[in-house]
């Protein structure tokens, strides 16, 4: 008998431990977010811009360029220049090169992020490699746009961002199609 309610104890806590973790699984989104903005990290850029389409000539913002592979990424990837000035409200332009190294096909999906993340509402990418999936078949190399339009409304002490990507293998989620070169 005491083996029973024993038994109906370890079942009952090992239930709730079960409906905690279903719980917490669930809450990591809202607690990265809230993490994110609280540590300054991870900064979404905003979404299409919507601003007056002038230029704001007296005012500048130095935009700095950082690239980094996941653990697992063997692709070289860099920004073509370290930073660049811009003028609020203009059109800007940066090329990162990515090449693959290795002796097979390989899938990428590049990640941004905008700091100091309180920035990033008045960062708007117009063209990036990031919206979609990159393939490279082994040796080749590319140069990949990423146009941006730093707001006019960007709050006026802020005079430097960075935008950083992270690099990720996805090969193995999203194989790549060999191409045949003839022969």
């Amino acid at each position: 008998m005491a083996d029973s309610i024993s038994m109906k104890k370890l079942v009952t806590r090992l239930l709730l431990v079960v409906v905690a973790m279903f719980v917490f699984g669930f809450a990591l989104v809202p607690i990265y977010d809230v993490m994110c903005k609280a540590f300054g990290i991870n900064g979404k850029t905003s979404g299409q811009y919507e601003g007056e389409q002038t230029v704001d000539l007296s005012r500048q913002v130095r935009v700095q360029f950082l690239s980094t592979n996941s653990a697992d990424m063997s692709w070289d990837f860099y920004p073509k220049h370290d930073e660049l000035t811009a003028n609020p409200g203009a059109v800007n332009e940066m090329i990162f090169i990515a090449h693959n190294p290795t002796d097979r096909p390989m899938s990428a999906q590049a990640v941004p992020s905008i700091a100091p993340s309180a920035a990033a509402a008045y960062f708007h990418k117009t063209e990036c490699f990031c919206f979609t999936q990159q393939v490279l078949q082994p040796g080749q190399r590319i140069e990949m746009p990423v146009r941006f339009i730093v707001d006019r409304d960007m709050p006026k002490d802020v005079k430097h961002l960075t935008l950083s990507y992270t690099l990720f293998d996805i090969t193995a989620r999203h194989p790549p199609v060999a191409v045949n070169t003839g022969g």
